[in-house]
């Protein structure tokens, strides 16, 4: 990797703990917190709006010529061929309500492909991190996908959200899952979740669209961690979002079977 990829990784995840740490000062009084709603199921505080300044000036400051793609600000443009993309709080309505999975998620992307992914966790400290082939890390310990599990024995991660029909595809996902001997589970956080496969916690994780923002870095994460990814174009993923199927190396092709099945209708 080039050394402006190496410089932008470390300073990300300088800047992924600082957010971090003003997160948590946030949600450590989340009860006295001013709460927005965008649309159904979907909240902004006023955490999530000064985190994500934080993090915006930080990358300003350091890289004025990168472009940034946030979740709750317009984007920035740049000309140095860099783009960083920015949740500064997913799981938000956890956040809100004092439950404690939420993350925040910094991607580096550079000519359509993700370069360096964080996802970090404040409220247990872990700050997991990846980098285009320089494997995957929770912290300073490298980390690596489950290997060598069925579906019976460990649970999948399923994504749902207010961009997606509000039934059908999500319920026949579950009944797949189930049918096939599994467990399904959902945290309300998909790109801490995304860490979680990447850490070995799940065996992989099903969303039939998010954005970017949530998970870009964690399917990077995942690939350097061992796992399979459903592959796909940054910079379509900023403009768009998509679906997103990763598993254990084993398992990635029965879930994305899964997957197609559930949600071809």
């Amino acid at each position: 990797m080039s050394d402006a990829i190496t410089i932008r990784y470390q300073a990300a995840q300088t800047i992924a703990r600082d957010a971090g740490a003003l997160g948590l000062k946030y949600f450590n009084s989340f009860d006295t917190l001013t709460i927005e709603s965008k649309s159904h199921q979907d909240f902004v505080s006023e955490a999530d709006k000064n985190v994500e300044t934080l993090v915006r000036a930080a990358i300003s400051a350091a890289f004025p010529d990168d472009a940034i793609v946030g979740e709750e600000d317009a984007p920035a443009p740049g000309t140095s061929g860099f783009t960083w993309v920015i949740d500064p709080i997913d799981g938000t309505t956890n956040f809100i309500h004092g439950i404690p999975q939420w993350c925040v998620a910094i991607a580096i992307v550079q000519n359509g492909q993700t370069v360096a992914g964080i996802i970090h966790d404040p409220v247990h400290d872990e700050c997991n991190h990846a980098m285009l082939g320089n494997g995957a890390f929770c912290n300073d310990k490298p980390i690596r996908t489950l290997q060598g599990r069925p579906i019976t024995n460990g649970s999948l991660g399923v994504g749902f959200s207010g961009r997606t029909r509000a039934s059908g595809s999500v319920i026949t996902l579950i009944d797949l899952i189930v049918q096939a001997g599994g467990v399904f589970w959902r945290n309300g956080s998909g790109a801490l979740s995304l860490a979680y496969v990447a850490q070995g916690k799940l065996l992989g994780y099903v969303e039939e669209h998010m954005n970017a923002w949530d998970c870009i870095a964690g399917q990077l994460m995942i690939a350097e961690a061992g796992g399979k990814v459903e592959p796909q174009n940054a910079d379509d993923m900023i403009a768009n979002g998509g679906r997103v199927v990763v598993a254990t190396a084993e398992l990635f092709d029965q879930v994305q079977a899964m997957a197609d099945q559930a949600y071809k209708a």
